[in-house]
Order: C-alpha cells, then structure tokens, then sequence
C-alpha cells in the first residue's frame, strides 16, 4: 500500500477541523535523560514541503533539546474535535539550528521563522526557558529581525514510522494502523478500535 493512505486522512482532518482553535495544537512525548517520559504541547507549524515530515518549533536552550539528541524516538497524538479522529505518530525527531548542514532544512528553518507572528518571536528574545527567573532581567521588549533566526531558535522536524488514525464518531468506530518498513515503503491495515 502506498504512503498516501495516511498523510490525505491526515489532510483532510486539517481541513474539516480548520474552524477549530485547537487545530494546530499537539502533543508530542520523548524520552527524558532519566528515561522518564516527557510530553508537552507543542505548534504544528506545517509540512516539510509536500512530504509526510511535520514541522514544530522550539527553543534550543530548552530541555528538548537534549532529549532529543540522547533519543530521538518521539510519538505524537493529536486530536481533531470537529472530526473526533486521534492521530498518534510514532517517529523520530530531530533539530535543524543554525549548525544544521542541509541547506533544503536550513531554509526550512528560515522560512518557518519567517512566518511565525512578532509575538512569537519575540519569545526566543526571553532569557533561556526552565532557568530560574531573575525578577531583576526584563523580558526583552524589541522585536528581533524577522528575517534572520536567531541561533537557538530550531525546527523540529518529525519524522513519522507508524501512524494510528482512530474514528472515534461512529458505531463501529473505524481504526487504521500504517506502518512504514526500513527503506521507507508504507503499508496499513484497518484493525479492530
């Protein structure tokens, strides 16, 4: 089965739920050092171009960072509430900043940052997130140059390896579970929910 069986669902589910302010929010799990798991909410920023690759953003400083890095194996669920369909995608993440040696991801990087609104921005200007606050420094008040990111701010690019897509609405409710093998190929079957 072609790998266009999830990522159109996954579209579709985008456009149908488009009215929701949830939409493009997230939950993505990693591994912390300690191996205790750590989830947050995160932004879907959008796709990798017309790949299957999602897009999130972050500060380099934060403590991702170094989960990633020790263990890039992540999972993502995300709930649409017009649609009541699940997407969990199991995957690997990984950062692109301004080390980043792939040109194609560098602009990527530069392009998200391009987008993203001045308040947004402004956020990466803050002191490091997670440290202890200093009620002494001031939060920066000055927009940073839209067009040039800053060195810690980095894209998150995620990389699905199984897809869980659940229709919770309906009597049966319907499940499918998409499964890329090591050379990338997709398969899926639909499984009981």
């Amino acid at each position: 089965m072609p790998d266009e069986l999830w990522r159109p669902s996954l579209d579709l589910a985008l456009h149908r739920n488009r009215r929701s302010p949830q939409l493009r929010f997230v939950q993505l799990a990693t591994v912390r050092l300690d191996g205790r798991p750590a989830i947050r909410t995160v932004v879907f920023r959008g796709f990798l171009g017309e790949s299957r690759t999602l897009l999130f953003t972050t500060d380099a400083r934060s403590a991702k960072r170094a989960e990633i890095e020790h263990k890039p194996d992540a999972e993502i669920c995300w709930y649409f509430p017009e649609t009541r369909e699940q997407f969990r995608l199991s995957g690997v993440v990984r950062l692109v900043d301004c080390s980043t040696a792939d040109a194609s991801l560098r602009e990527a990087r530069c392009e998200t940052w391009q987008a993203l609104s001045e308040a947004t921005r402004l956020s990466f200007t803050w002191p490091a997130p997670g440290e202890p606050r200093d009620a002494r420094i001031a939060f920066s008040t000055i927009p940073p140059d839209p067009d040039t990111p800053l060195d810690h701010f980095a894209l998150m690019v995620f990389s699905a390896r199984e897809v869980d897509h659940l229709e919770i609405d309906g009597d049966p409710q319907h499940r499918w579970k998409y499964f890329a093998d090591e050379r990338g190929r997709w398969s899926g079957i639909e499984v009981n929910p």
